[in-house]
C-alpha cells in the first residue's frame, strides 16, 4: 500500500515541481516584479492559514483515500485552466492570481489528509523512515522537476509545462484506487458525533498546552517566516543578481533538491525519535549561516554551493518536525496537529514571500534575506538553551509522558 502510494506521489510531486517553476517564470515574464512573485506566493500558500484548522478536523473525520482523489481531481482541473489560458495567450497576471489561490485553497484541504495518511500505512516505529522516504520522493521532484520545467518552457513554452502536472495529478488519483487501508477505529467514529467547530478549539488547546509540540511549532513558524522564504525569490536572485534568467532559476531549485535529498537519505537510515531534536536545532543554525552566506554574493557557484547547504538544512527540518510530531501527538489529535503544521509550513512562508518581496522593491534583494537569517540565528540561540527540555517531550509516545 505504501509502494503503490508513493508512486503516485512522486508524479504528484513532479507535477507540483514543474508546475511552480512555470508559474513563478511567468509570474516574473509578465510583471518582472519581486512585489508579484511575493503575491503568486502568498496566494499559493496563505489559504492554509486559514483553512487549515477546518482541514485538519476534516481530515480526523473523513475516508482519506477519497478525499485525496477529489482534492488531486480539482487541483488538475485548475491547472489544466492555467495551460489553457497561457497557450491561447489569454492568461492575464490577475486571471493567474485567482487561479493560484483556488489552488491554494484546494492543496490546504489535501495536505493534513497526505500528512496523515503515513502513519496509518506504516505505524510508529517505522515512521521515521517512511517520512524520510516520503521525503526523497519529494526531493528527487524538486531535482528533476525544475530541470524538466526549464527544458519544457524554453523548447515548448509555459503552457506545456502547466499541463504535464494535470497527467501528473491523474496518475495520483489512479494509484490511489490501488491503495486499501483499514476502517477506521471506534475512536474516529465517536469524534465524527462532535461539533466540528469545538474539535478545531480543542485542537487548538491541545497544541497550546503541550509543552513539546507548541514549541516545535513555534521554532518552525518563525523559521519559515525568516529563514527559508528566499526561496520564493529564485526568479528574482536569478534574473538581476546572477543574470542566468530561467536557466539559473531552474538550477537553483534544483540543487536545493540535491542537498534536501542529500538530508534525506541521511534520515532514512535513522531508526526512532531519540536525537532528533538536537540534529533539528543544529540544523536551524546551519541554515541561517548559510542563507547569510547566499545573500551577501553574487558569485553564482557561491550561491550554488550555500543552496546546497540550505537544501539539507531545510529537508532536516521539516522531516524531522513532522516525525516528532506524529510520534507524540495523540491518535485522535494527529489530523489536527498536522493541519497546524501544514498552516505554518505551507503558510508562514507566504507571508515571509509577501513580507521580503515588499522589502525587497525598496531596498534590494539582498539585505531583507540576509536580515531575516540573522533573526533566524536569535531563534537557534532560544532553541539551544530549551533543547532538553524539548526533548523530554517529544522523543516519547504520548502514553509514556
Amino acid at each position: 500500500n505504501y509502494r503503490n502510494y508513493t508512486i503516485g506521489n512522486f508524479a504528484s510531486q513532479l507535477g507540483m515541481w514543474v508546475q511552480r517553476i512555470a508559474i513563478a517564470w511567468l509570474t516574473w515574464t509578465l510583471t518582472e516584479s519581486p512585489f508579484w512573485l511575493g503575491v503568486m506566493a502568498m496566494a499559493d500558500f496563505m489559504p492554509n492559514l486559514i483553512f487549515a484548522p477546518l482541514a485538519g478536523a476534516l481530515a480526523d473525520r473523513l475516508d482519506r483515500l477519497k478525499a485525496i482523489r477529489l482534492y488531486m481531481l480539482i487541483s488538475a482541473c485548475l491547472s489544466g485552466a492555467i495551460a489553457a489560458l497561457t497557450i491561447t495567450d489569454l492568461i492575464t497576471i490577475h486571471i493567474l492570481l485567482v487561479l493560484v489561490l483556488a489552488n491554494g485553497i484546494t492543496m490546504s484541504f489535501n495536505y493534513p489528509v497526505r500528512l496523515s495518511i503515513i502513519h496509518a500505512l506504516v505505524g510508529r516505529e517505522t515512521l521515521t523512515t517512511a517520512i524520510s522516504i516520503n521525503a526523497i520522493v519529494f526531493n528527487i521532484a524538486r531535482i528533476g522537476g525544475p530541470v524538466l520545467s526549464g527544458q519544457m518552457i524554453s523548447h515548448l513554452g509555459i503552457g506545456p509545462a502547466v499541463a504535464f502536472t494535470v497527467f501528473a495529478d491523474l496518475v495520483f488519483v489512479v494509484m490511489l484506487y490501488l491503495v486499501t487501508m483499514a476502517p477506521k477505529t471506534d475512536e474516529s467514529t465517536e469524534a465524527s458525533a462532535k461539533n466540528l467547530s469545538a474539535e478545531i478549539i480543542e485542537g487548538f488547546r491541545y497544541v497550546a498546552s503541550h509543552k513539546g509540540i507548541g514549541p516545535l511549532l513555534f521554532i518552525l513558524a518563525f523559521y519559515s517566516i525568516f529563514g527559508r522564504t528566499f526561496i520564493e525569490l529564485f526568479p528574482a536572485f536569478s534574473d538581476t543578481v546572477f543574470n542566468k534568467a530561467e536557466e539559473g532559476l531552474a538550477m537553483l531549485t534544483s540543487v536545493l533538491g540535491v542537498g534536501s535529498l542529500v538530508g534525506s537519505l541521511f534520515l532514512a537510515r535513522i531508526q526512532g525519535v531519540n536525537g532528533l531534536t538536537r540534529i533539528l536545532i543544529f540544523n536551524v543554525l546551519l541554515s541561517s549561516i548559510a542563507v547569510i552566506a547566499f545573500a551577501s554574493t553574487d558569485v553564482y557557484v557561491a550561491a550554488l554551493f550555500c543552496t546546497f547547504i540550505v537544501g539539507i538544512a531545510i529537508v532536516m527540518i521539516g522531516v524531522i518536525e513532522q516525525t516528532l510530531l506524529q510520534a507524540s501527538v495523540d491518535s485522535a489529535m494527529r489530523g489536527r496537529v498536522l493541519s497546524f503544521y501544514t498552516l505554518i509550513a505551507r503558510g508562514c512562508p507566504s507571508l515571509g514571500a509577501l513580507l521580503m518581496g515588499w522589502l525587497a522593491t525598496y531596498f534590494g534583494l539582498q539585505w531583507p534575506v540576509a536580515s531575516g537569517a540573522i533573526a533566524c540565528l536569535g531563534l537557534w540561540f532560544w532553541a539551544w538553551r530549551q533543547q532538553v527540555n524539548l526533548a523530554r517531550h517529544l522523543e516519547v509516545r504520548p502514553d509514556e509522558k
